[in-house]
């Protein structure tokens, strides 16, 4: 009898096996994509004082670089997002890194103000591309590891926007502005990339595994001001964040040049130091909030815990918007 089962097993078993090794190859793939897109991003940031000092801009200046950077990098995003839920576009991410492509070329001959803010948007314009349809793409071939897929995704992004600054301080700084175009070179090997993952995309859509929206296991039906009213929390919380990390990012090196007199490219180090660190905190912070929530869920169902989860362990209230947004595909 085992003999006879046997045979039709194989091959179910060798096509799990494919796809397992065919989704890690595009986890690879992305999150390698991730680390190029991200490191692109933060070397804007990392050449503020050479351009500072090519254009002598004002702090304020510097300011409206960083604000038109920011809202077409991280504003245009649930747009793109909203979008591409209802019309997924598989070779949307190539094009996305042709946009900062062609904002790398025209930061590196820019001659005067006007031209930085069109570079910038360019730039800022292809990660919003980019984001919403790569996250897309790392949780189509996570084979139901979600944590694992996002963790892998995750980890390209903030080592690549820990680099930027590292190689803007050995590469840009010493080379001067037209040294931004040697950067290209990471565009088209990362376009390269994505247009073969958007080949792996268009396949899967084409076999109906997109179509597929099967119900994580645990997750409930809520009610629309919950969800709400966890969003907003949720984009609070990211608000937050962001104003205090895009300050950071954009005068960091300022401050240290002033008030330590340091090198620009000793400071760019310091700026690497920096981002390195919250890079680590972001990839530790998974695993930590994972456990802390096996933790409150085990202490709940011993009945040890009288309130609710949301009460006694306040990080559950990130969670839950987290969880939220999934049940109800809303985009981030």
């Amino acid at each position: 009898m085992e003999t006879a089962l046997n045979p039709p097993e194989m091959p179910q078993a060798n096509q799990q096996q494919a796809a397992e090794k065919t989704g890690f190859r595009v986890l690879g793939a992305i999150s390698f994509s991730h680390f190029l897109n991200d490191m692109i991003q933060s070397l804007l940031l990392a050449i503020y004082p050479l351009l500072k000092g090519n254009f002598h801009l004002s702090f304020a200046q510097i300011g409206l670089i960083t604000l038109t950077f920011q809202v077409t990098a991280s504003l245009l995003q649930p747009l793109v997002g909203l979008y591409t839920d209802k019309h997924p576009k598989p070779y949307s991410l190539a094009i996305g890194m042709g946009s900062t492509l062609c904002g790398l070329l025209l930061l590196s001959v820019a001659p005067n103000f006007g031209i930085l803010l069109v570079a910038a948007a360019l730039v800022g314009t292809g990660s919003s591309v980019f984001h919403p349809e790569a996250s897309r793409v790392a949780r189509m071939a996570s084979g139901g590891r979600h944590g694992l897929a996002q963790s892998l995704f995750q980890v390209g992004g903030n080592a690549g926007s820990a680099m930027g600054p590292l190689l803007a301080a050995w590469i840009i700084i010493p080379g001067g502005q037209h040294s931004i175009a040697w950067f290209t070179i990471a565009a088209l090997i990362a376009i390269v990339v994505l247009r073969q993952i958007g080949h792996w995309y268009q396949r899967q859509q084409l076999a109906g595994k997109t179509k597929q929206k099967k119900k994580a296991h645990g997750f409930v039906e809520l009610p629309r001001n919950k969800v709400i009213m966890a969003v907003s929390i949720l984009l609070l919380l990211i608000f937050s964040k962001y104003f205090y990390m895009a300050s950071l990012s954009s005068y960091f090196t300022f401050y240290l040049i002033s008030k330590f007199q340091l090198s620009v490219q000793d400071a760019q180090i310091h700026l690497f130091v920096f981002l390195f660190a919250v890079a680590i905190g972001t990839v530790a912070g998974g695993p930590i909030g994972d456990k802390a929530a096996a933790h409150a869920s085990r202490k709940r169902r011993r009945g040890g815990v009288g309130r609710s989860r949301a009460t006694a362990f306040p990080w559950r209230r990130y969670t839950g918007a987290r969880h939220a947004c999934a049940d109800r595909r809303l985009p981030l």
